[in-house]
């Protein structure tokens, strides 16, 4: 058998020849570790195995989803777990990762494992007790190696669904690397891929996040698994969105909310007004949006506050969207409506902490900066929906039906969006938006 010498880089797994001092993959220096590889390989496979297949004669049928337990998971993930999949959850420290999982594995039943790299047993069984999990049939097994982890796997029967807590902590004795390096993360994801696809379990693991959110490793990690989610939230607020970013068994665009509650997370039913408790319409700089995240739309409040500046520059502060877009709508606001906003800090959120790259909020921040500027309330029910461009019109946004709908069935009237050209509702323009609202008073 012959062998060769090869260069890895042990902080993104670069490959090289040669031994150099920088690494051009991620600019690191003196990260080139020699690695001793095996180079006779198999000339030719099992015909029986490689003979091609027509596509029209294959098989369609596969394992049905298995139902989690937790109906708006169900959903996100398309119909619930399904046989050998392998799922990445990603989030922040603290925000829930491990509460949803244990609750997942309290209604999976029998033939489940839960593995932490992070935590002890005595630490495992606290937080269950804390969730009112502790009698509920959870097997766990605390460890940082993969090589437990897979003879935990072969010593039981097929586990229906397992738990890795985290990704990063596991690691293999026939990589030199440290617990959580790219080359750890990829061989250890490999081994865990087959080891889903050889028995048939369910495999959820946990990723650490990166200071801009996402997640730590290789982008490949990504690639590897069948499906990729993102738990998201403030840890000040209760409120949590699980989000799709992947996902090789159903759609992409799904999304569930949840509320931190004693016992876990729960589901928020209905979220169409969740995010507008305790809203008072009689104050100025509020307005309530009609906002779509995946195809659930529910109703929020943009709220600004417009105060005289006693700074050379003036602030412009937005809480729970891109400030870009806020400069940009102040500008077509100061151009358009003849509105000077240069003597004034501008401060601006979506309440309830949450975080929206939906365009259509930008026609109720601009009404919410009229009324803080004006000092006037908007009318009590009205809802706002809409993309400005540079020149103050008014743009469709996706979704439009859907939220129309939402609005009515709510009972929000005066309904405040972009008009089509075959249709005499809806305005068009920011001018009209002001005609409408800030009349002068006679």
């Amino acid at each position: 058998m012959k062998s060769r010498t090869t260069y890895i880089c042990s902080e993104c797994g670069s490959d090289f020849m040669r031994w150099q001092g920088q690494c051009t993959g991620c600019g690191q220096w003196n990260t080139l570790q020699a690695r001793t590889r095996a180079t006779d390989k198999k000339i030719s496979g099992d015909p029986a195995v490689c003979r091609p297949s027509l596509l029209s004669r294959v098989d369609l049928a596969r394992a049905d989803h298995i139902p989690t337990g937790i109906q708006g998971l169900d959903e996100v993930l398309g119909g619930g777990l399904v046989p050998g999949a392998v799922i990445l959850l990603g989030g922040e420290p603290g925000i829930g990762k491990s509460t949803l999982l244990l609750q997942l594995l309290s209604l999976a039943g029998s033939g489940t494992l839960y593995v932490s790299g992070e935590e002890s047993l005595p630490q495992i069984r606290s937080r269950a007790q804390r969730l009112g999990l502790e009698h509920a049939n959870i097997q766990a097994l605390a460890t940082n190696s993969l090589e437990d982890v897979l003879a935990a796997f072969s010593s039981h029967s097929p586990y229906q669904l397992v738990i890795i807590d985290s990704v990063q902590t596991i690691s293999s004795s026939e990589s030199d690397s440290m617990p959580g390096a790219p080359t750890q993360i990829r061989l250890v994801t490999s081994r865990l891929i087959q080891a889903a696809k050889d028995s048939g379990t369910c495999i959820f693991l946990v990723g650490h996040v990166t200071k801009e959110g996402q997640i730590a490793g290789p982008k490949l990690l990504e690639h590897m698994v069948d499906t990729v989610i993102y738990l998201e939230g403030d840890k000040e607020h209760l409120y949590r969105i699980l989000r799709v970013i992947k996902n090789r068994f159903g759609p992409t665009d799904e999304l569930v909310m949840f509320q931190m509650g004693v016992l876990g997370l729960e589901v928020i039913q209905d979220p169409s007004t969740f995010f507008l408790q305790a809203r008072d319409p009689a104050l100025s700089g509020t307005a309530v949006v009609m906002a779509v995240d995946g195809h659930k739309p529910f109703a929020v409040e943009v709220q600004a506050l417009a105060t005289p500046s006693f700074l050379s520059i003036p602030r412009r502060t937005a809480l729970g969207f891109d400030q870009n877009r806020l400069h940009l709508l102040l500008a077509v606001m100061e151009k358009k409506l003849q509105r000077s906003l240069a003597q004034s800090d501008i401060y601006t959120k979506i309440g309830g902490g949450l975080k929206l790259v939906d365009p259509g909020l930008d026609l109720g921040l601009v009404a919410a900066v009229l009324s803080s500027f004006h000092n006037r309330s908007l009318p009590e029910r009205a809802i706002f929906w809409g993309e400005v461009d540079l020149n103050g019109q008014i743009r469709p946004v996706l979704a439009h039906d859907i939220r129309l709908r939402q609005a009515s069935r709510l009972g929000y009237k005066p309904v405040f969006h972009p008009g089509s050209p075959d249709s005499k509702t809806g305005i068009s323009n920011i001018m009209q938006l002001q005609d409408i609202l800030f009349a002068p008073e006679e």
